[in-house]
């Protein structure tokens, strides 16, 4: 019989996912930096603005960040999806 593996404590998840975690906040700094730099204004673009919502819903200490997130992104449940 197999023993159950023990669940990790906060630092281990941060030394096995720092550096992952990391790479993909430079990303998302680097696509936001070129949104900047480039000709136009998106600051009043509704998918800018979801963007903004995301970051400050990771900013939060909230414990389910990641479901709040997906909500974010996700469309409103329309039982006539078929149709549409």
């Amino acid at each position: 019989m197999h023993e159950s593996a023990k669940p990790m404590n906060a630092k281990e998840i941060l030394d096995r996912e720092f550096l992952q975690i990391r790479s993909h906040i430079l990303d998302i700094a680097a696509a936001l930096d070129r949104q900047d730099r480039a000709d136009g204004d998106t600051r009043f673009d509704s998918r800018r603005q979801l963007l903004e919502e995301g970051l400050a819903i990771l900013r939060s200490d909230s414990s389910d960040r990641a479901a709040k997130v997906q909500l974010l992104f996700s469309r409103e449940y329309d039982p006539a999806w078929r149709e549409a």
